[in-house]
């Protein structure tokens, strides 16, 4: 017995809401895969699939080879950097990201690490409960009010950080390349034109630009060099955009204060990863987009994104090659 139903493919974790939103529709049929299953298993599933929702899953012309009815890849997320979107393109098929869905949420963890290494979060945590109460004054935690904070991407996350740290009375600093300095000013903030010189006036950087041949290793040695000994480093990007060797001389040679890291090279970490030994980071498994509610706004609409463009209305705000939409 032969279907004429739209065949999509998600990711069993994907939320409860998301789900039933699938299955409201009796023209779709939502199959579901496990994220840890083999390449093989993943391709064998693809042959009739229209759209697919992907997490960790890598997509490219391997995929594209053998799901000759699809129509829609759809990010759990707004990073794209393990998907082939040249590839896609070529089929004239468009890349859907989630839009906004998680973008507070990876503001909130971006400002969360600032301010638990302002805090010396840590640290006094492990004195209260190993009985060193009196060791407290050795080292002190200090404000963000009045600190200069560099964020360097002004997109949807980007500009969520910047009004959280407006609101803590904090400088702050714009260095993206691609937004025009008048939107920087009018949201209250500073634009810089050249990070290299901006680098050595911040107290915090914060990383929120896309992973790409641009920015990758984009704080490498000499740039990481150019910060302040008591300057502290935030990633909740992408691997690979800071010089993970580079960053850990500068910490372990205390040529840096600390660093809040989300997001590795490789993940997860190897258990022996010089960076986790270190005392000065604060460390997270690539989670500051994945809370309660952002799972469920995050699946709501990657499932939107999908039904959107089986449609045929696609929201090309979310959508990253929007020349296949033309």
């Amino acid at each position: 017995m032969t279907t004429n139903k739209k065949k999509i493919l998600l990711p069993e974790t994907m939320s409860p809401s998301a789900w039933a939103l699938a299955r409201s529709r009796p023209d779709v049929e939502a199959v579901s895969f496990n994220q840890l299953i083999t390449t093989a298993e993943f391709h064998s599933m693809l042959g009739d699939i229209e759209g697919v929702a992907l997490g960790v899953t890598p997509f490219g012309r391997p995929e594209l080879g053998v799901s000759p009815r699809m129509r829609v890849v759809a990010r759990i997320g707004v990073g794209y950097d393990a998907v082939d979107v040249p590839a896609l393109s070529e089929k004239r098929i468009p890349l859907m990201i989630a839009g906004i869905a998680n973008s507070p949420s990876v503001a909130e963890q971006a400002v969360f690490f600032m301010m638990a290494l302002a805090k010396r979060h840590a640290e006094l945590d492990a004195q209260v409960r190993t009985g060193r109460w009196n060791d407290r004054f050795g080292s002190l935690p200090f404000d963000l009010f009045e600190k200069t904070v560099l964020i360097v991407g002004f997109g949807r996350i980007g500009t969520r950080t910047a009004r959280r740290c407006l609101a803590m009375d904090m400088n702050v600093l714009i260095y993206d390349p691609y937004v025009k300095t008048e939107a920087v000013r009018a949201a209250g903030c500073e634009p810089v034109t050249d990070l290299d010189a901006a680098l050595p006036r911040a107290d915090f950087v914060s990383i929120h630009c896309p992973k790409n041949p641009e920015t990758i290793d984009m704080f490498n040695a000499a740039r990481i060099g150019r910060m302040k000994p008591s300057a502290y480093l935030v990633n909740t990007a992408r691997g690979g955009i800071v010089d993970e060797p580079a960053l850990h001389a500068a910490l372990a040679g205390k040529k840096l204060a600390g660093a809040g890291l989300d997001v590795f090279d490789k993940e997860p970490p190897e258990p022996d990863n010089p960076l986790l030994k270190l005392p000065n980071i604060i460390a997270a498994p690539h989670m500051a987009g994945v809370t309660k509610e952002a799972m469920d706004r995050m699946g709501i609409a990657t499932v939107t994104n999908i039904l959107a463009v089986l449609d045929g209305n696609p929201n090309p705000d979310n959508c990253v090659n929007r020349e296949v939409l033309a």
